[in-house]
């Protein structure tokens, strides 16, 4: 029995990837650079600005790459949820367990900032039981420091919690926090990359999955 559910952010609750492959493609073009195909630039979405810049821009060097995120980060704040949705079935799977008073909430290396935006665009602040971003605390994902405090802020013990991520450092916070894990494999995962091979407890092929492992983890059947 499983008493509260924790999701990542990008690429797992939300699909962030048309407004922050956007982002890079409009930076790209303003520099008269070949914008990166949409399905190549998804597969970073989860890597933020950082992971996203190095592919839009390998040759740049230290100095214009940190020209670049400031770039990135300011245009995407004016555009942090124009085309993002929660994912499809998310939100019936998020109702299911509102209705059951089973907590909720988000641990997101995304910036404070970008995360509230999202979740008010989203309609998802007044119904969310905590919300832990990349700089509410020193310590990121892998360190397991975000997921202990939303446990906290929640009221659940970690051991009774799932956390549901799209990338191995989420799998390996959720474990290290002593949480199930659940590998969200509809998410934005480099070609190379293999959630089977992550350590999870189980492995969602798609949002229908994941729902159907929440419920059943946390003892509902609807």
């Amino acid at each position: 029995m499983h008493r509260a559910v924790l999701f990542d952010l990008d690429g797992t609750l939300v699909d962030t990837a048309p407004d922050m492959v956007r982002v890079l493609q409009l930076l790209q073009g303003d520099r008269g650079i070949a914008p990166v195909p949409y399905d190549v630039g998804r597969s970073q979405v989860s890597n933020g600005a950082v992971g996203l810049l190095r592919l839009g821009f390998p040759d740049a060097d230290d100095a214009m790459r940190e020209d670049l995120r400031h770039e990135f980060l300011d245009r995407y704040a004016h555009n942090v949820c124009d085309h993002s949705v929660v994912f499809s079935g998310l939100n019936i799977l998020l109702s299911h367990l509102e209705e059951a008073r089973v907590p909720w909430g988000v641990v997101t290396n995304k910036p404070e900032r970008f995360t509230a935006a999202l979740l008010e665009a989203l309609q998802l602040t007044d119904r969310i039981a905590c919300a832990v971003s990349g700089d509410t605390l020193q310590e990121r994902k892998p360190d397991p420091a975000p997921l202990l405090h939303a446990c906290e802020l929640a009221g659940v013990d970690p051991a009774e919690s799932i956390y549901v991520g799209d990338s191995s450092r989420d799998i390996e916070a959720g474990r290290a926090a002593g949480m199930r894990t659940i590998a969200a494999a509809y998410g934005y995962i480099v070609e190379e990359d293999d959630p089977a091979r992550w350590g999870a407890d189980l492995v969602a092929a798609n949002t229908k999955e994941l729902a159907q492992f929440v419920l059943k983890a946390v003892n509902l059947s609807v």
